[in-house]
């Protein structure tokens, strides 16, 4: 039982489990907008379900892909997919599991969803190769948790609307933005290694300078969402409250890269969390 739980332990350090946080605050706001209000516990279970696997599968991925990266590099040396806790075969089952857990969630969920399944599957897969050739891998990064309202809109409605598309190219450019503080770490390392990423490639300033103009695009995409969904006065705060709330990272990166983990995970998750909150609020209101 001991070394069961040990290895669980290993496995939730190994794809970070709470960073599930990024995710899914996006997919449930589309299930919400997407139902106009409560969707059932049904769908709530199986969009939990849904998100956790496709993580858990793109981190697997990711960390298998990148075990000889991850060795080389001190800040990720003590990772368990490098120190000896877990091998290249358990990574690939656990890998597996995950990709048939969310391809038979898709199937109970409905057709479309069963279709654009695998394709979902291959792009979440695919951003762990990107840094080895182009510095889009960011994007790919984006676009990659940007499906995450595609797929909550798709469980609902078994359509995808004008608004969902806006949803979803906001957390791309989000996610992509706040991706390139959080590069800012390995730039010298990418460098050495050869490895593709804007940092290593346009320096430290051009990559602020490009994560501002990022997270630029998030608050319009956002806006336009607000905007094309219906929604009322509440998710306006929502979309433009993001606003301050990036800029307030942008400064605090700026000011101290010491602050980029803080900026990365505490700031980002709450910016989740609140966006979600008032959205809800919103269609409480209406």
């Amino acid at each position: 039982m001991q070394r069961a739980i040990q290895k669980a332990k290993d496995f939730n350090e190994l794809v970070m489990f709470e960073h599930s946080i990024f995710s899914l605050p996006f997919i449930f706001i589309a299930m919400v907008v997407a139902a106009d209000g409560w969707f059932g516990f049904w769908l709530l279970f199986m969009g939990v379900l849904a998100a956790l696997s496709a993580r858990n599968f793109a981190m697997g991925v990711n960390r298998y892909a990148d075990r000889d990266i991850d060795a080389q590099n001190p800040r990720t040396s003590g990772r368990p997919n490098v120190d000896g806790r877990l091998n290249a075969s358990s990574i690939l089952l656990f890998i597996f599991v995950n990709a048939i857990i969310f391809i038979a969630v898709a199937y109970m969920i409905n057709p479309l969803a069963l279709k654009l399944s695998v394709p979902i599957l291959i792009v979440l897969g695919s951003y762990s190769y990107f840094k080895r050739f182009s510095s889009l891998a960011h994007i790919i990064l984006g676009i990659s948790l940007g499906l995450a309202p595609i797929a909550g809109v798709i469980a609902v409605s078994a359509t995808i609307p004008l608004w969902s598309v806006f949803l979803s190219l906001g957390v791309v450019f989000w996610v992509a933005g706040f991706d390139l503080l959080y590069s800012l770490q390995d730039m010298e390392f990418d460098k050495e290694n050869s490895l593709h990423s804007i940092p290593s490639k346009y320096g430290s300033e051009n990559t602020l300078k490009i994560s501002a103009y990022f997270h630029s695009l998030t608050v319009l995409f956002w806006v336009l969402f607000v905007y094309y969904s219906g929604l009322g006065a509440v998710a306006y705060v929502a979309a433009i409250g993001s606003a301050l709330v990036l800029a307030y990272e942008q400064k605090l990166v700026r000011k101290d890269f010491t602050q980029i983990d803080r900026a990365f995970f505490t700031v980002n998750g709450y910016l989740g969390i609140a966006f979600f909150t008032l959205i809800v609020i919103d269609r409480i209101v209406a």
